[in-house]
C-alpha cells in the first residue's frame, strides 16, 4: 500500500482528547484528513455504557416495529433477529420461489441485501473511526466504524443506511421516511422524548431514531457474555481437549493465525478483552457470490473501504479497495452464510477457505485461480503475506483435517448459551 504521508496530514495538531467509544477517551496524534490518528490502540474494556433506560425501552420498541419499512412488515429485528444472536434468519420472508442469495430479504419481493447482515451482539464495543501506527509499522492502520466499509461512524449514524436503502427498508429519502412514519404513527412515539420537530424535520427524525436505537444496542441485553468460552475465562467451565487444541491453533501464528485479527486474551477474566475482532479491516478476496443480483454484471465489484476513504478524503484511497471490516467471531457457529458477501455456507468451509485459498485457488475462484470478487486493478491490495494465506499451489496446507476439526470445535465454544441449540452438527471428518 502507498504511503499515507504528504500534504494531506496536518503538520501540527494541538493535543486533544477524543471519545472513541462511550467512556473511552484517547489522545490524538495527528489527523488523516479529518480522521484522527490516536496515540494508542482502543481498549474495549475502557468503554462504559449507561444509556437512559427510557431511551433503551423506546429503542427496543422501534427495533421490533414493522412500520419502519415501505411497504410495512420489515423491522430491524427482521434482519437482526434476537432469536438468532441478532443476526439474520435467511429463510425469513421468502415467498413462492424466492431463495436467499446468502443475504437477508428486504421489504420488497426479490430484493436482498448487498452484503451479509452481521450479528449486533457486542456491537456497542465497536469504536469510532481512527488510525493507529505501531512503532514498527510503515504506515498507520485503520480501525473502527460501522458497516463492512466503515461508512458510518456511530450506531446512531448507521441506522440511516438500512432505513433508506432500496434493498432493505426502502424508505428512499429522509423526506419520504418522515411522511411514512407520520402516517403510520411512529412519529408520535418519538415526540415525548425528542419534541415536535421530529414530525417536521427529516434530519431531526433520523437523529431521533438513531439515538433511540443506539441506546438499545448499547444496553446490556446485547452483551450477554454467556458462552462456554466466557465460562472458561471466569474459571467456571473447562473447555474440552479439542476446544483447547483449537484455541492453540487459533493463536498459533504459523497455523490458524486467527488471533492476529480476531483478538482473544484467554488469561483476562474480563470477556470484553476477547471480542474476537480488533475492529480492523482486511482484504481477503472472499469468493464471488454469483447469486447476488449486482454480481450479474461482471464489471461490478464491492470496493469495500475505499469508497469510504474517497468520501473522507484520505490520501491514496485506492489502497483500501477490497478491504472489509473484521467481524467478531462470537456466535459465528449459528450463522447461515459467511464472509461479507454471504458467499460461503458453513463455518468449516470458512476455515477451509483460509487454509486452502493459496494452495487450491481453483476451488474458490474457478479455472483461472484469480481473485474473482476484487477488481483486477486492486489485486495487489489482497493479503497474500499472512499465514496461512501466504501459501502457494503445491505447498502443504497449514491445517490438517483433524486440526480443522479442533479449530471449528473452539469456534463453536463462542456461542452464547441462548443459541447453543441452533448450532448445526459440527461436521467433523
Amino acid at each position: 500500500m502507498g504511503a499515507m504521508g504528504g500534504g494531506a496530514l496536518a503538520d501540527t495538531v494541538p493535543a486533544a482528547q477524543v471519545f472513541i467509544a462511550p467512556g473511552a477517551q484517547m489522545r490524538v496524534v495527528k489527523l488523516i484528513a479529518a480522521t484522527p490518528q490516536l496515540a494508542g490502540r482502543y481498549d474495549p474494556a475502557a468503554a462504559r455504557f449507561a444509556p437512559d433506560p427510557a431511551l433503551v425501552e423506546l429503542g427496543r420498541q422501534l427495533f421490533h416495529d414493522e412500520r419502519l419499512s415501505q411497504p410495512g412488515g420489515t423491522s430491524c429485528a427482521s434482519c437482526h433477529d434476537p432469536a438468532r444472536a441478532f443476526g439474520p434468519d435467511l429463510r425469513r420472508g421468502l415467498r413462492g420461489r424466492e431463495a436467499s442469495p446468502g443475504t437477508a430479504r428486504g421489504s420488497r419481493a426479490g430484493h436482498f441485501g448487498l452484503r451479509a447482515a452481521p450479528s449486533l451482539l457486542y456491537v456497542r464495543y465497536v469504536p469510532r473511526r481512527y488510525f493507529y501506527e505501531d512503532d514498527d509499522a510503515l504506515q498507520p492502520s485503520f480501525f473502527g466504524g460501522l458497516m463492512a466499509d466503515a461508512s458510518a461512524d456511530t450506531l446512531a449514524e448507521q441506522v440511516r443506511a438500512p432505513l433508506l436503502h432500496p434493498d432493505e427498508m426502502n424508505n428512499g429519502t429522509p423526506a419520504s421516511l418522515l411522511r411514512h412514519l407520520k402516517q403510520g404513527g411512529v412519529v408520535r412515539m418519538l415526540e415525548p422524548q425528542f419534541g415536535s420537530r421530529v414530525g417536521r424535520d427529516p434530519e431531526v427524525l433520523l437523529a431521533a431514531l438513531g439515538n433511540a436505537l443506539q441506546a438499545y444496542l448499547q444496553s446490556d441485553e446485547l452483551a450477554p457474555f454467556s458462552s462456554r468460552f466466557d465460562g472458561f475465562l471466569r474459571g467456571k467451565v473447562r473447555l474440552s481437549d479439542a476446544e483447547l487444541r483449537g484455541l492453540a491453533i487459533f493463536r498459533n501464528p504459523d497455523k490458524g493465525n486467527c488471533a492476529s485479527c480476531h483478538t482473544v486474551n484467554e488469561t483476562a477474566a474480563r470477556p470484553e478483552r476477547s471480542l474476537f475482532t480488533d475492529f480492523g479491516y482486511e482484504a481477503l478476496a472472499a469468493p464471488r457470490n454469483r447469486l447476488l443480483a449486482a454480481n450479474r454484471n461482471p464489471r461490478h465489484f464491492d470496493e469495500g473501504l475505499c469508497a469510504t476513504a474517497r468520501r473522507l478524503k484520505w490520501p491514496e484511497p485506492e489502497q483500501w479497495c477490497g478491504y472489509v471490516r473484521t467481524p467478531s467471531l462470537r456466535n459465528t457457529a449459528i450463522r447461515q452464510s459467511f464472509m461479507h458477501n454471504g458467499s460461503i455456507g458453513s463455518l468449516r468451509e470458512v476455515v477451509e477457505f483460509y487454509n486452502t485459498r493459496g494452495t487450491d485457488p481453483v476451488r474458490w475462484f474457478g479455472k483461472s485461480g484469480a481473485f474473482d470478487d476484487v477488481a483486477p486493478s486492486y489485486h495487489e491490495n489482497v493479503n497474500v503475506n499472512s499465514p496461512p494465506l501466504n501459501r502457494k499451489p503445491g505447498m502443504p496446507v497449514a491445517l490438517s483435517d483433524v486440526e480443522t476439526d479442533d479449530l471449528v470445535a473452539f469456534l463453536r465454544s463462542l456461542t452464547d448459551e441462548r443459541y447453543v441449540a441452533l448450532m448445526p452438527p459440527d461436521g467433523r471428518r
